[in-house]
């Protein structure tokens, strides 16, 4: 794999750190990723396998080596100083000040590891009056804006999986990439600062470039792209839900063809919200379920598909065919992933026999 020699320590917990070191485990890096005693507080969140530790635990984490370490004791930070010397990368998910407060400021870092490339995940950024607020997920979409345009007209909806956390952990390990192989040519390493509600914030760009425009309301339900126009909707038909994505004309008109309704090719223009227009295909929808919905629409090239629950997900063809499930997303020089390996607990000698100390 393409990161293949590459030490990652990880300091993070929960979802964010983990993930991003999940997906630099995937492309071959050796992540150690480091818990205090009793281990991450994620091993306990939700339901529990035999022994005793939740599945979400084991999908953040599999491929790498956990080591459980007490940083507040000087053999934790000793070892730590130790592996931080040798290490390619670090990922850390503490509100801002804590590193430092461990003893493991910039300064200190440099002096251990100049060519270390330090990803500091936060909710807010390492500066700025919220540096220091307390978030999760749903704060976090909250405040770069991720919710004022997703859901229903009545109410904004939580995303799932959690959003921000999943999209800054990929920006982070975008990031860490990045910053490694400018570490090639420039010899030195780089400080990250990645924010959950700064990459929200991000994808904003569309948005606020037509926010305020005349004839543009990209309002829960009124916008192109989040409910307002009938061509791109979420239905509700005889026993679940289907999606329809007709954009394009030539999609809309495949769609109005195969239910037998060629005069409504012409209304695609219609104001948003099409309100009118909405609540006929609404009607219809309702009419059949979705297997028969997909018999009629799957073939008719229109963009549509139906709303899968947990396991028909896992079991329609063309997820199983990429074999990318649970799995680095992704196929890499014609070839699919190879399966997660299990997380392994190490010792602290283990840990430094591998690296070399």
């Amino acid at each position: 794999m393409h990161l293949a020699g590459i030490r990652v320590l990880d300091l993070s917990q929960y979802i964010p750190g983990p993930y991003a070191s999940l997906l630099l485990a995937d492309l071959g890096a050796s992540v150690v990723k480091v818990e205090p005693p009793g281990g991450d507080p994620m091993r306990g969140l939700g339901p529990r396998d035999a022994d005793g530790i939740s599945p979400l635990w084991k999908a953040m984490n599999g491929g790498k080596t956990i080591l459980e370490l007490d940083l507040k004791s000087p053999d934790g930070t000793g070892l730590l100083a130790d592996l931080l010397a040798r290490a390619d990368v670090l990922i850390e998910s503490y509100r801002p000040g804590t590193l430092d407060r461990l003893g493991f400021g910039g300064d200190r870092l440099a002096a251990l590891n100049p060519r270390l490339v330090h990803v500091a995940i936060s909710g807010y950024g390492q500066t700025g009056p919220w540096r220091l607020r307390a978030g999760h997920d749903i704060n976090y979409m909250a405040t770069g804006g991720g919710l004022w345009a997703s859901g229903t007209r009545e109410a904004p909806q939580i995303s799932h999986p959690p959003t921000a956390d999943f999209a800054a952990a990929q920006f982070a390990a975008f990031a860490a990439c990045a910053a490694l192989v400018g570490r090639a040519a420039s010899g030195k390493g780089a400080h990250i600062d990645a924010s959950l509600a700064d990459t929200v914030a991000g994808w904003q760009g569309p948005l606020l470039a037509q926010h305020g425009r005349t004839g543009f309301d990209q309002s829960r339900g009124h916008g192109l792209l989040n409910g307002g126009a009938a061509f791109y909707r979420i239905y509700a038909c005889a026993d679940g839900h289907v999606t329809l994505g007709a954009i394009e004309p030539k999609f809309w008109a495949n769609f109005c063809k195969a239910v037998g309704r060629p005069d409504w090719i012409a209304r695609q223009g219609e104001a948003l919200p099409q309100t009118a227009l909405i609540a006929e295909l609404e009607t219809l929808f309702h009419t059949r379920p979705r297997s028969e919905w997909e018999a009629v629409l799957g073939p008719a090239d229109c963009c549509f598909a139906t709303v899968l629950e947990p396991g028909e997900m896992v079991g329609h063809p063309q997820i199983a065919n990429r074999g990318t499930l649970g799995r680095f997303p992704a196929w890499l020089d014609g070839a699919p992933p190879p399966e997660r390996p299990a997380a392994i607990q190490a010792t602290v000698a283990s840990v430094r026999a591998g690296w070399g100390l």
